[in-house]
Formats: structure tokens, sequence, C-alpha cells
């Protein structure tokens, strides 16, 4: 519970900070008539929406396992992640369309300086939240915070870009304003598909290899385990579940057994974070 006040805090604070930086830059650019403020300010628009559905699904993931999920609802929050990316994809296209519609006319305009200054301090407040946001992700172990401080990074990086293609403006090259406004909308579409690959690869349960290697050599560690096989693994929410058989000296109790059991439980736990594990003991055969 305490994991998701923090998580929760997270997109708290990134739902009030984008809602006032998106207003912001969504009515300057008009009045400042900058294409690359505005498509920034569209970004930030989308990533209330963003917000809003990650906090939605951690207060969903927080709810306890019931009959019809035993496992709990953790992956309620890579569903959001999921969301999240399409909503990122529907507006990068937007952005996109409207950026090669304005080159292909050479519809130039030239953003005033106070679209530069709202581009380069909002730059820098995204930089702070991206800080804050990343720290509580690595802190509560959460996938879609993490993904949602990446944006985070994203979001401030474009908006310094929309600030140098301001500039650029006003000495003369009035085609960077509506380039940049094209690259902002490239920049939305990869965090898009980043974020749409890493919550589709965790939904289907998939697994990075090299903790399987590591958790295999660190059970092969064991001066009872003599062999183990069939390990699985999946990541629901911030926990890591694994499923394993091991081969033990067929003539050992079963007490010596399930102590086998518990070094290696406590061994992951220790070792890797693992904090749920699934152990099968199997006598073992040469044969």
């Amino acid at each position: 519970m305490d994991a998701f006040k923090k998580g929760s805090r997270g997109a708290l604070v990134s739902i009030i900070v984008y809602f006032i930086i998106s207003i912001t830059k969504l009515v300057v650019s008009y009045v400042a008539d900058s294409q690359a403020l505005r498509a920034d300010g569209l970004n930030n628009a989308t990533d209330v929406i963003s917000s809003v559905i990650i906090f939605i699904g951690l207060r969903i993931a927080v709810k306890p396992a019931d009959h019809n999920h035993r496992y709990g609802h953790a992956r309620a929050e890579m569903i959001a992640s999921l969301v999240a990316s399409f909503i990122m994809l529907t507006v990068s296209i937007q952005v996109l369309t409207q950026s090669i519609t304005n080159l292909i006319n050479r519809n130039y305009p030239e953003p005033g300086w106070l679209a530069f200054w709202v581009a380069s301090i909002s730059g820098f407040i995204l930089f702070i939240v991206y800080r804050y946001n990343y720290n509580l992700s690595q802190s509560v172990k959460s996938h879609a915070l993490k993904a949602a401080s990446l944006d985070n990074r994203a979001d401030s990086l474009i908006s310094f870009a929309a600030a140098i293609g301001i500039i650029g403006t006003r000495f003369g090259l009035f085609w960077l304003d509506p380039v940049l406004s094209l690259f902002v909308g490239l920049l939305i579409a990869k965090t898009a598909y980043d974020t749409f690959i890493q919550a589709s690869h965790t939904l289907s349960d998939g697994f990075d290899p090299e903790m399987i290697k590591k958790i295999k050599l660190l059970v092969l560690l064991d001066p009872d385990v003599l062999h183990v096989s069939d390990i699985r693994g999946r990541t629901v929410g911030s926990h890591i579940m694994i499923d394993m058989i091991i081969y033990v000296d067929p003539d050992l109790t079963i007490k010596s057994g399930h102590d086998i059991t518990d070094r290696i439980e406590a061994q992951l736990t220790d070792q890797l974070a693992i904090e749920y594990t699934t152990i099968h003991v199997e006598p073992y055969s040469n044969k």
C-alpha cells in the first residue's frame, strides 16, 4: 500500500504539472503563432490523459486478489501503459499530418519571444518531473511509472527543441519551426512505440532470458541442487514470479527437500529481489 501511495503521488504530480503546462503552451502557441510549441502543447495534453490512465491503473493494481483474479490486479498497471501508448500514437499522427501539410504549403510562422520562454521554462520543469518520477519508479518498482518518467524526459527534450526552433525563426530560418514540429511528432510516435512494446511484452508473459540465466546459476550454487530445469518467469505489476524444477539426491528426506527450497527462495529474494518462487523437487537420476 505504501508503494501504491508513492506511485500515485508521482502520477498526481504529472497530472498537475502537465495540465498547467499544456494549457499555457496551447494558449501561447496561438498568441505567438508557433507550430512547434502548439505540437508540444498537444503532446503534453496527451500526457495529462496518460497520467490519469496510469493513476487509475495504479488504483486498480493495488486491489487484493479475489475469486476472479487469483494473482491479484497488478497487471492493470501495464494495461494502463498500453492504453496510454495508443493515445500518444493518435496525437503523433495528428501532429505529423499538420507538420507535413505546413511544410508542403510553405506555411512558415514567425513566433514571438514569449513562445521561446514558455518552451524553455517548461523544459526545465519537465526535466525535474522526470527525475522525480524516475527515482520514484525505481523505489516502488513500477513499470508504468517508469514509462511515464521516460515520457517526461522526452517531453523535456521536445520543449527544448521547440525553443531552439523558435530562436531559429528569429534569425530568418522560418522553416525550422514546422520542421521541429515534425520532429516532435516523430518523438511522440517513438515514445508510443516503446511504451507499447514494453507493455505488450509483459502482458504476453515475455521474460528476460538473461534473468533466467542468473537464476539458474544462483540456484546451482546450492550444494544440494544437482540439476535445475524448466525455469519460467513472468512479471505481474512490480513483482517477478518464478517457477522451476530442481533435482536432488533421491535419498534425501522430505524435510531436507523443503529446507533446500527455503534456502533457494531466500537467495533469490536477497540477490535478485524475487519474492514469489514456486519450486518443484524431483529425484535426480543420471540415467
